[in-house]
């Protein structure tokens, strides 16, 4: 992996991390802030807020109109896995290599903990200092339709009624898009948008990138999931195949899998060459996604 790309993506990811303590610094102590505290600061890979700097940053957008959304998206995405681990979806009992929020505090403080951080995520955009009301309303109504019933949430429901059954890699596309998608496609508008104009013509582009990486992402976990080594992934191997789960792999075999991640690579390329600005960061997530072994 290139030494820019790891440089920057610490960077951004520093950057959000400080930004988040600091926020959750501000609220009053208790079981419930303690509980979004271990699963908000817990690491992870920070992709989301990544894009959001490097889509605004592509344009020359300053880092300080950006904090907001960055730190918001990260706050859903924590909300989503914290449901998503809990025994009545996926049932998972480790999380970035640390036991989940319901095995550490309990099912209803991790349930209350994720409700938490979802009205967090949406205070921090419409409390941002540096974006115009108008900016704010095209990204807490895009975090809407990406975290509910037009994405993320629509998602995990179709995985949950999918389970056990057998369906066709259409449908495990639509809930990949859903479920991982929505967010990825998320953050990529939310730096769009607090650049404005000079980035929102190029939102047909943007948006096949963020297509294009937020299925390679999900079909690479596929992969992660029957190849991944637990101790570098930090989640336990093999829960799809547990859980009867839909995958890429169980559907179209590893090898196939692979080439498919490969293609929506060259995809995500294709989409950025439309773009005459540099775009080299979100080349390298590109490229990053599909390597990455965690």
């Amino acid at each position: 992996m290139d030494n820019s790309f790891i440089k920057l993506h610490e960077q951004y990811s520093q950057r959000v991390n400080q930004l988040l303590a600091n926020c959750m610094e501000n609220i009053d102590a208790s079981l419930l802030k303690e509980a979004m505290q271990y699963s908000l600061l817990a690491g992870g890979k920070r992709i989301r807020p990544f894009l959001v700097y490097a889509t605004g940053q592509m344009f020359d957008c300053m880092l300080e109109k950006l904090d907001s959304s960055a730190m918001a998206i990260e706050a859903i995405h924590t909300y989503s896995l914290i449901h998503d681990d809990l025994p009545a979806m996926d049932n998972d009992e480790l999380r970035r290599g640390m036991p989940t929020c319901h095995i550490k505090y309990g099912e209803a403080t991790a349930i209350l903990a994720g409700d938490a951080l979802q009205s967090f995520g949406y205070s921090l955009i419409a409390q941002d200092p540096y974006l115009p009301d108008s900016n704010k309303i095209l990204m807490l109504q895009e975090l809407s339709a990406a975290s509910g019933i037009s994405g993320m949430c629509l998602g995990q429901s179709l995985d949950l009624q999918a389970e056990h059954n057998i369906i066709t890699i259409d449908e495990l596309d639509q809930i990949h898009i859903y479920k991982t998608g929505a967010l990825i496609k998320a953050a990529v508008r939310f730096g769009m948008f607090a650049v404005g104009d000079k980035a929102m013509q190029y939102q047909s582009a943007l948006d096949n990138y963020a297509h294009c990486i937020g299925l390679a992402f999900q079909i690479q976990d596929d992969i992660l999931d029957v190849i991944g080594n637990k101790n570098i992934m930090g989640k336990n191997q093999g829960m799809d195949k547990q859980l009867a789960k839909n995958t890429y792999t169980s559907l179209i075999g590893l090898e196939k899998s692979i080439q498919t991640c490969q293609h929506l690579y060259r995809q995500a390329i294709e989409a950025l060459d439309k773009i005459p600005y540099n775009s080299k960061a979100l080349r390298q997530l590109a490229d990053f996604i599909i390597t990455r072994n965690s």
